[in-house]
């Protein structure tokens, strides 16, 4: 990350923000900034990232680009392929605590939903961090294809062994269709909340 200094410092003068100003709207101290942009602090978390990028009015891509770290956020969109599919996308590795009750190892993308891109349970401008998986592990939000169509779901499974897939703001259980299969688990979901 040794532009990601450099960067922020660019994109704070192109917004006319000094220091203090950018701190505030990131939540931390001027010092910190500093610190930032010198590259005396190189490890920012994923969630500062965010606040950053979104007090420098630019997409968290543009912050990171050619940076060299592994958080690059993808588009999510309705429709094949899957947003890390050519290979090219890198991966990120979510620190434990980040992910609280989930029970998931390995590798996660950072996605947001495609402009224009409407999902249940996710916003415009969220961030996700989704496992790529074709198996259930556990009760919670999912990326499916459902039929020819990517979907967020919550997927649930029955006594019985069922699974079934439930969509935001209703109580009503889906069956599991021979058309759906999981594609992903989400296990981390980062909302876009005004300064």
């Amino acid at each position: 990350m040794d532009t990601l200094g450099p960067r922020i410092k660019e994109l704070r003068l192109e917004a006319k923000l000094n220091k203090a100003a950018l701190a505030r709207r990131v939540g931390v101290s001027d010092v910190t900034i500093s610190y930032w942009e010198s590259g005396a602090i190189r490890q920012i978390g994923h969630e500062r990232l965010v606040a950053l990028a979104q007090a420098l009015n630019c997409p968290l891509s543009r912050l990171l680009e050619e940076t060299g770290t592994r958080a690059g956020p993808l588009f999510l969109r309705s429709r094949m392929p899957l947003p890390w599919q050519d290979g090219r996308q890198k991966g990120i590795e979510l620190p434990i605590e980040m992910v609280p009750g989930q029970h998931w190892d390995g590798d996660c993308f950072l996605v947001t939903p495609a402009p224009g891109e409407q999902f249940d349970f996710l916003k415009e401008g969220d961030l996700v961090a989704i496992a790529p998986s074709d198996i259930f592990r556990q009760s919670g939000l999912y990326l499916i294809d459902d039929d020819g169509t990517l979907a967020i779901r919550h997927v649930d499974q029955t006594p019985t062994g069922e699974l079934i897939f439930h969509r935001e703001n209703s109580d009503e259980a889906m069956p599991w269709a021979p058309a759906c299969r999981l594609l992903g688990k989400l296990v981390a979901h980062w909302r876009m909340q005004s300064l």
